[in-house]
Formats: structure tokens, sequence, C-alpha cells
């Protein structure tokens, strides 16, 4: 068998799965089933902030409404923060005595930094490292993009003068040079780069005239963009780099690791198939390694990726050219042939 050990954010993982945060990993029974089903490392359920700042401010209007006193609200604050983090630092606590694999708390975090000494407790629990989980949508229209990304900063320095365990920042692609900015977040001193979260996306409904969610979990055809930033970024981060959104399969995992990823988070997936589904990606990751003559992750590691590649240029190409030209009458069904410059918009 080939060897499928891996290292990220310093930890040994014993294979470059790993579970997502998601509702599977909101108690400590799920992380230990992720665990049998050949889990690498758990990203346990995020703590959300604007969770606990909408619940509190539902608290606040119902008191208010009441004739509550307006002075007892930071009381209520400070306890429901306290409850929240109480029950976090418990499952952290039973995850690590169900499990050997590395477990990884997760913060999804806004602006107002007021969670940040939860980091602290959280590493006091025993968490084997930190997933900041950060999107700060560019819609304030009174912030610069330079605000905008000076926000991130302030939040890793915030968090880092907190805690000593290794802090991995996952991120979106919503940045006015997105390039750069990568590799700027990964010299701040952050472990690792997770490449990238998955949104909530709006729908409507033309029936009804509502906004409502769209599709929640990920599809294969998602994996393209996190696969083109980790492999433009490869070898010029100065951080590990984990893959994230449209891996649904060990072929999906293969590419993540042949463009540089250290680690692949895995979610929709497990979803869509039972934890089970690990196992299986895992046996496809293994046999495809047997049958390429690759006995570790590391010599393949990264090997398509931009920094190594005889034709760096294709991972810059943003136009469809051959198949799309002006003289082709598309006709219903048809699709580019396989190694074109890619599939119709």
């Amino acid at each position: 068998m080939p060897d499928l050990t891996t290292h990220y954010l310093g930890l040994s993982l014993g294979n470059p799965l790993i579970a997502g945060s998601s509702g599977l990993s909101a108690s400590a029974e799920g992380v230990e089933r992720l665990a049998e089903a050949g889990a690498g490392a758990v990203v346990l359920k995020s703590v959300f902030e604007e969770e606990i700042a909408l619940e509190y401010q539902a608290i606040v209007r119902d008191a208010l409404r009441a004739g509550g006193n307006p002075e007892a609200l930071d009381y209520l604050d400070r306890q429901l923060r306290g409850e929240r983090l109480d029950r976090y630092r418990a499952l952290i606590a039973e995850s690590k005595r169900r499990v050997d694999i590395p477990v990884i708390a997760s913060v999804h975090c806004t602006y107002s930094h007021e969670w940040v000494t939860f980091a602290r407790e959280m590493e006091a629990a025993g968490a084997d490292a930190l997933e900041l989980n950060m999107f700060f949508l560019p819609t304030d229209w009174s912030r610069t993009a330079d605000e905008q990304e000076q926000a991130y900063l302030r939040v890793i320095e915030r968090v880092r003068d907190e805690v000593s365990i290794p802090v991995a920042l996952k991120i979106s692609h919503y940045f006015t040079s997105l390039g750069p900015m990568i590799q700027r977040l990964s010299q701040t001193g952050v472990a690792g780069l997770v490449l990238f979260n998955r949104l909530w996306q709006p729908d409507f409904d033309i029936e009804r005239l509502q906004v409502v969610p769209s599709r929640a979990l990920s599809t294969p055809a998602e994996i393209t963009l996190s696969l083109r930033w980790v492999a433009l970024t490869a070898g010029r981060a100065a951080c590990d780099l984990a893959a994230s959104t449209g891996v649904h399969d060990g072929e999906g995992a293969i590419k993540m690791l042949l463009a540089g990823a250290r680690a692949v988070q895995v979610v929709s997936a497990l979803y869509l198939h039972g934890v089970s589904h690990l196992r299986a990606m895992l046996i496809d990751l293994a046999r495809w390694m047997d049958d390429h003559g690759y006995e570790t992750i590391d010599e393949f590691r990264g090997l398509l990726s931009q920094a190594a590649s005889a034709n760096p240029a294709i991972y810059e190409r943003v136009q469809y050219m051959r198949f799309f030209g002006p003289t082709l009458e598309g006709q219903a069904g048809d699709v580019p042939p396989h190694g074109l410059e890619g599939p119709p918009r």
C-alpha cells in the first residue's frame, strides 16, 4: 500500500482527506464516525459569530418589548456567549477523548472581533488547531478595497496574539487582487490557507416572489475555481494550502494534490454519499498512486502546479478561443472535446 500520510499546519495526518466544518462534525459522536470512516483530520462545526449576534438581538428585542431593564442586557450577552463557549469547549474535549486524529476548532467570524477571546478558550480545551472562516461580503460601500483587506490582517494579528496552536485561514475568492492577497495572507504567520469557503447564495422563487437559498451542497463542477488557485499559488504561498469545494471523489482529491494542496476538505460528498465515502476516496487515491508508481504523496504533490508547469500561461487564460469561434453553430447537446479551453459557460 502507498503511504498516504501528509503534514498540514504542522500536524501529522494519516491521509490528506479532512472532514470539513459541517453538521456532521457538530457532535463528538459525529467526529468519531468521521474518524472511523478514515478522515485524516476533522474540522468541528463552526461557532458562528453572526448567529450569536442575531440570537442576542432577538433576546434584546423581546426583553425591551416586555419592559425589561436595558442595564441587564449586557449580562444576557455575556451569558449567551458563555453558554455557547461552554458547549463548544465540551465538544472539543469529548472529541479529543474519542479520536486520535487532529481535531480542528472553527470560528466563522465577522468584523466585531468580540469572539477573539474564544480562540484562547478553544486552545485550552485541547483543539489541535484553529480554522478562521472569514468572509466579509464586499458590499460595504463605505469601505475601500484596502480597508476591506486590512480587516483580515487585523483579525489574524489578534488571534495569533491569543493562541500558540496553528491557525488556518479559510477565505473566499472575493478580493480585488486575489493572487497577491493570498500571498500576503500567507506571510502573516498563519500555518495554512484554505481555498475557498463555499458561500451562501440567494435565489429567487418567481412564483412566491421571495428570496430563497440556492443549492447548499457543492457539485463536482465547482472544483475548477479552487483547483486553478491552488495550482497558481502552490510554491508561492509561505504556508500550507488546503483545497475546499467541489471535491466529491478520489479523482478530485488527486487533482488537488497534483495542484499542490497538502490537504483536501470534503463536506458535500459526505452528505450525498454518507461518511463511508471517505474510505472509497482513499481507496481510489491509493489505487491511483499504485498504478502510477508513487509510494508517497510528496512524490507527486504539485506536479501540475503553475510553478512546475512547462506551459504556465495556460493557468492564466480566461477566454475561450478554439471552441467558441464565430463560425461555430452550437447544437443542443454539443460538448467541447476534452483538452480545449474548457466547457461552455
